[in-house]
């Protein structure tokens, strides 16, 4: 059998890092091509001592030098720098898959340049489908390229649909751990800090999503990529809490039955999913035990109390480039509270105020999406020094 070739956009991220555990346990069919970090040039280092691809790229350019020292000791593997070279080494011939996991609007790019080279995407960069979700549905069907989720929501929705064929979905059920702020009431939301907010209850993830997590807005973010993922209407879409995180979502047919995935929080096995549909591979990890478990629990999302969820709700509605505007306005807004710069409440006031606030355009092109985004990243600034 022929390896399967990984690219891995963000490789020393989160879902990186159990990507690669992933490749470990399966190297007779799994081979790393390339890894890509920003700015984490030791551990990206460290990963190509390890997994030995043919090529590395560091996207901040001022680390090049670094890089090279720390593998100067491995001649053969090539080593690039900058958002350019992030866009040029998913069009490497020897690549079949590519695992779009980085962080934010700087995903969209390089998994534009993927789809167009016909690679199979592994999508956990969630922003590439809340940004631009129809440009990139429209470029899938042109160029005959496959997205797989990653998202555990979504791959849990995906194996939920497998074989049911052109069966009718009547409703998705997108499920939310609610966060680590669930319980508290409005006037405790306004005294947490970001330490609070980075202590998630069920899940083990980045800093960014962590936080995105607590104020529920990568709730909305979710609703969108359902959205565009499985063609089923933002309405049709219903967010529950459901504190224990088993139940990772489900989707409900025109006859009432539903369909769920249930698992540990464990994002290794949708990685591993997405890289061996239609195939279910062993993984070695904690198991299910539903008697341990003992309940499973669900609650409707509070979005006065939570309103950013709300105003994704309200980007899904007026669509265009409003849910480039939000998304932007939010990576602003989740940087500033990591670094004491808004509190956790002004985080979806001052969203609020950049939606209102940038140019509406409800047809964007690609070079319409950058501008939106640039934009939106001004404003949102400008608003949050002000409220400081």
């Amino acid at each position: 059998m022929k390896k399967q070739q990984i690219c891995i956009l963000g490789s020393t991220g989160n879902i990186g890092s159990q990507a690669l555990d992933v490749i470990q346990q399966h190297r007779d069919r799994y081979e790393v091509y390339c890894l890509t970090a920003n700015h984490s040039v030791k551990k990206l280092a460290e990963q190509a001592h390890q997994f030995n691809p043919a090529a590395v790229v560091i996207a901040t350019e001022s680390y090049y030098d670094q890089l090279r020292e720390l593998l100067a000791d491995r001649p053969d593997i090539k080593i690039y720098a900058g958002k350019e070279a992030l866009k040029e080494i998913v069009e490497a011939d020897p690549i079949d898959t590519v695992l779009a996991a980085m962080t934010g609007f700087a995903g969209l790019a390089p998994t534009i340049h993927a789809i167009k080279a016909h690679k199979k995407i592994c999508l956990a960069n969630k922003e590439t489908l809340v940004v631009a979700g129809e440009m990139i549905c429209n470029l899938t069907k042109e160029y005959h390229t496959s997205i797989l989720p990653v998202d555990s929501e979504h791959s849990a929705i995906f194996q939920s649909i497998v074989g049911e064929d052109h069966n009718q979905i009547d409703k998705i059920l997108l499920t939310c751990s609610g966060g680590p702020f669930r319980l508290y009431t409005h006037d405790q939301l306004s005294q947490v800090t970001a330490t609070q907010a980075l202590k998630h209850p069920t899940w083990n993830m980045g800093e960014k999503i962590t936080i995105d997590s607590a104020s529920l807005i990568n709730k909305g973010f979710e609703v969108m990529e359902a959205k565009w993922l499985f063609g089923v209407p933002a309405d049709r879409i219903q967010v529950l809490i459901h504190p224990q995180s088993i139940i990772h979502s489900a989707v409900q047919f025109a006859d009432g039955a539903i369909k769920a995935q249930l698992g540990v929080p464990d994002m290794r096995l949708p990685i591993q999913y997405a890289f061996s549909f239609p195939e279910r591979l062993p993984l070695n990890g904690k198991r299910l035990d539903l008697i341990q478990v003992g309940k499973l629990e669900f609650f409707a999302p509070d979005v006065k109390k939570f309103k950013c969820l709300a105003l994704a709700f309200e980007a899904i509605q007026k669509g265009g480039n409003m849910p480039c505007i939000l998304n932007a306005a939010n990576e602003i807004v989740n940087t500033g509270f990591r670094h004491g710069k808004c509190t956790f409440l002004e985080m979806a006031d001052i969203i609020e105020k950049t939606m209102q606030s940038v140019s509406f355009d409800i047809h964007p092109d690609y070079n319409g999406y950058i501008e939106t985004d640039a934009e939106a990243r001004k404003i949102a600034t400008e608003i949050m020094q002000h409220s400081s």
